[in-house]
This record gives C-alpha cells, structure tokens and sequence, in this order.
C-alpha cells in the first residue's frame, strides 16, 4: 500500500481514537504530523482542527485526519480553509466515495459513532482508494472555482 504524510488532529471527545490510528499509520510507515489535542481534557476543535487543515491545504502534507465525537464540526471546520475537501464517513462505503468522487483529503471520523475498529477500516479503505477523475474532476473543478 502507498504511504502518505499525514496531518492528523482532533478534540478531546476523539483523542483515544486519534492515538489508535496514529499508530497503525506509523506502524504502516506513514508520515504522521499530530496537531494535537494531546488529552482527553475538554477543549474546543477549531484550535486542532483548523492548523491541520491549513497543512494539508499548504500542501504540507497529503491527506489530514480529524476526529471529535461526532465529526461533524470538525468537517466543518476543515471545510472552511479553502483547498480542502473533507467528508464525515460512518462506513468503508462513505470513505470510497469521499476519496473516488470528491477527491477528499481529509477524512472526519466520529469516536461517538463508529466502533475503534470500524474507525480503523475505514482509515484504511480511504487511504487505499483513489480519485476517479473523469466527470468528477469537472465537479471538483467546480467546488474549487
């Protein structure tokens, strides 16, 4: 399997499953930057979120994955920095079609929705697929215009 460089981030509500799959990346010789939130203390996502989106957008690093108990303000946020394409996946379905029609670079989980092992799959499925192009390439064209 190819190996990426990696922003990856979250809040407090999904720091465990941040360190799980941090270190499955590394164990598969990804590039992994953590932005942090380093504990399970509460604290506000935007402020973890947001410089982990910057780097992928900088093209510091190729992909970023964020993490919260939901994922939804954190795609949120990832969305507002302009460049990023990020979607909240549940499923391995989710995550193929985040990356072969939206080109996603990054990937918001919720630790509040889907088992440690789910999570993990659908890590892997998102990293192991890649962009179509063809007719979606004009619509990402389009979300970029």
């Amino acid at each position: 399997m190819k190996t990426f460089s990696i922003a990856l981030a979250s809040d407090h509500a999904g720091f465990a499953y941040k360190e799980a799959i941090k270190a499955e990346l590394l164990e598969g010789g990804h590039t992994v930057r953590d932005f942090g939130t380093y504990s399970d203390a509460a604290c506000d996502y935007p402020d973890w979120i947001r410089p982990a989106a910057e780097a992928v957008a900088r093209g510091e690093f190729e992909r970023g994955i964020v993490l919260g108990g939901s994922g939804n303000g954190e795609a949120i946020v990832a969305n507002r920095v302009r460049g990023i394409r990020c979607g909240v996946c549940w499923n391995e379905q989710l995550a193929i079609w985040n990356r072969s029609h939206n080109d996603g670079n990054v990937l918001s989980l919720g630790q509040r929705t889907v088992s440690e092992a789910e999570a993990l799959a659908i890590v892997r499925v998102w990293l192991a697929t890649e962009f179509e192009g063809g007719r979606h390439l004009a619509r990402i064209n389009k979300i970029d215009a």
